[in-house]
């Protein structure tokens, strides 16, 4: 009776990064991430903002600039950009 021993190597899993590589995000490579805005939530008194599938209120900070004011129309900053939810369409018909 002859007996054999095999030992074998586990497979790698191609989809992993390799060995020593880092993952950094938007923020921590000092670009910021364009800013959109999601939805707006208005509950009773409450109105709220999702940034960037963030949640935000009236007074918090978005990229460092306050939030000012939200309502049906949209989000005001207190740099003095506005976002509106459903942007105007502008008619083209003709042209």
């Amino acid at each position: 009776m002859t007996s054999c021993f095999v030992q074998s190597e586990s497979l790698r899993d191609p989809t992993r990064p390799g060995v020593g590589s880092v993952s950094l995000s938007t923020n921590q490579q000092g670009t910021a991430e364009k800013l959109k805005l999601n939805s707006v939530l208005i509950s009773g008194g409450n109105a709220t903002a999702i940034f960037n599938n963030k949640i935000y209120t009236i007074g918090d900070s978005v990229q460092g600039v306050k939030i000012v004011r939200i309502n049906n129309q949209g989000v005001w900053l207190s740099d003095g950009r506005q976002f509106a939810l459903y942007p105007a369409v502008t008619e083209t018909k003709g042209q």
